[in-house]
């Protein structure tokens, strides 16, 4: 057994014991001639627990402690691009390659740096360059597919570059899952589900592959195949939380919403901060009538609305809004919705607007900082999910911006990599706005399938330009479809405490 400190950091990284290897690394890292190996794994923990701006710092240091290390620049440049500095990553990665690094993972990250930073065609000529090193890297494929469907909305072409792939040797459980995904952003789900179906009778032992066939089973209707393909995975794992989780969706759907609950509330055991498990557990609550609806759905103190002000260097609101829109435009370079996302009859942009070097999308994460200060303050104290986390601080996890056509929605879905949730507006259609069935507002309580019994819509919040919608990333939200010729465009994020 390896004495090596980083060694034993390596493996509880490995096991998800992130505050331990972080207890190992921390020491490491600060000491005046720390290795490069004790740099890189430090910066690696960091990342694991969210704080990558404390990463950089680390990755920083590298490059000047080792500054012909090709190594040293990739790892920058993927924190660079995880932090959505497209621009910077590209430079950085461009080092790497004059100090020796051609590998498949480094192409990966210039792939993704120069999406970023808003080359697409140079994007798309780093995956093939990646593909071309490592064929079978079904990771690799998956994003390069996404992102031919996002600019062409062409099915075939996507779905080619997964069954290059699967002919190199790819792994064929995740490309399967991409290809039903793919299906199911191009309208065409029933394929999708066909397809996951066979993949999981063929491959019983993948637990994900099962799982999502079940999903896409009740998506379409057949909640009895639902039903048998979970059954199977819960007596493979009965005491995974992401099995748990199925399971209480499918029981709800087929109106055994007690056993829903109950499923929803043993996952919590496991995994207390479970956004998924919570907002199904709400969900199941409300169904049976438990007082822990109304705890997790407290519209009134967790829900609401903040007219944000002009930042400094802009005179008007309007102004500000004005520039941030041109700016958001010029970001929204695809044609299509990303495969695996809620929206429809869209774009959404990729990478965090945290990291933009644009003057409005910098503003604006100073302008929504008193509001949400603000909404944590009013929320008061409490022993739900949202409330007993509260530190008094948070961070932005993530920032992306949708762009929807005429037609176009969000299908209800809920965040589970967040704490608080956003919807901010930048571009509203205001015609639709007033229409009587609310086209455009944002709603909330409505699960993305029919439900026994049925559950619709409870609160709804109408768009306004300039105007931030605050809520728990656990509670149901979506748009109601708009129907006139007009544009709406938003900025969403996650906020978790620090």
């Amino acid at each position: 057994m390896s004495t090596d400190p980083l060694d034993r950091a390596k493996a509880l990284l490995d096991e998800g014991r992130l505050d331990e290897a972080l207890a190992i690394t921390t020491p490491l890292a600060d000491h005046p001639e720390p290795s490069h190996r004790a740099l890189a794994m430090h910066s690696t923990a960091l990342k694991a627990v969210g704080r990558r701006e404390e990463a950089l710092v680390f990755d920083d240091r590298a490059t000047k402690r080792f500054p012909s290390s090709g190594v040293a620049w990739h790892n920058m440049a993927a924190t660079l691009g995880d932090l959505g500095m497209g621009r910077q990553a590209v430079e950085a990665m461009n080092r790497a390659f004059r100090f020796g690094i051609d590998g498949a993972l480094s192409w990966g990250v210039m792939a993704r740096a120069r999406a970023s930073a808003g080359d697409l065609d140079g994007a798309e000529q780093a995956y093939l360059e990646a593909l071309k090193r490592a064929p079978q890297h079904a990771e690799t494929a998956a994003e390069y597919a996404d992102m031919v469907w996002m600019r062409r909305g062409d099915l075939g072409a996507a779905q080619a570059v997964l069954d290059r792939c699967a002919h190199s040797g790819g792994l064929p459980a995740p490309l399967l899952l991409s290809k039903a995904k793919l299906f199911e952003a191009a309208g065409e789900a029933e394929k999708g589900a066909d397809l996951l179906a066979v993949a999981a009778e063929r491959l019983p032992d993948d637990i994900a592959l099962t799982l999502a066939a079940a999903q896409a089973a009740l998506e379409r209707g057949r909640v009895a195949d639902a039903e048998r393909l979970v059954a199977v995975a819960e007596a493979r794992l009965p005491d995974s939380p992401g099995v748990l989780n199925q399971a209480a969706i499918i029981h709800l759907a087929a109106g055994q919403a007690e056993l829903a609950l109950a499923k929803a509330r043993k996952g919590l055991a496991f995994s207390p901060e479970n956004q998924s498990l919570w907002g199904w557990a709400a969900t199941a609550a409300r169904a049976v009538g438990d007082p822990l609806y109304a705890e997790l759905y407290d519209y009134d103190a967790m829900v609401a609305a903040y007219d944000i002000e002009a930042p400094a260097g802009w005179e008007t609101l309007d102004a500000y809004l004005a520039d941030l829109a041109a700016a958001l435009h010029r970001i929204h370079l695809y044609n299509e919705h990303p495969a695996s996302q809620s929206l429809r009859n869209g774009s959404q942009t990729t990478y965090r607007l945290t990291g933009s070097d644009d003057p409005a999308i910098k503003a604006f994460f100073k302008a929504i900082d008193k509001p949400i200060r603000q909404h944590i303050a009013a929320m008061g104290e409490g022993t739900d999910p949202v409330r007993s986390r509260k530190t008094g601080n948070y961070r932005i996890e993530g920032a992306w911006s949708v762009r929807l056509r005429p037609g176009g929605f969000h299908k209800d879905h809920f965040h589970p990599e967040g704490w608080l949730s956003s919807a901010f507006y930048v571009e509203t259609p205001d015609s639709a706005l007033d229409s009587a069935e609310k086209q455009g507002w944002i709603r909330f309580g409505q699960p993305p399938f029919a439900t026994q019994p049925e559950l619709p819509a409870e609160h709804f919040v109408r768009p306004k330009r300039g105007r931030l919608v605050l809520f728990p990333s656990y509670m149901w939200h979506g748009t109601v479809p708009f129907t006139t010729d007009e544009r709406r465009m938003t900025i969403a994020f996650d906020a978790v405490p620090v």
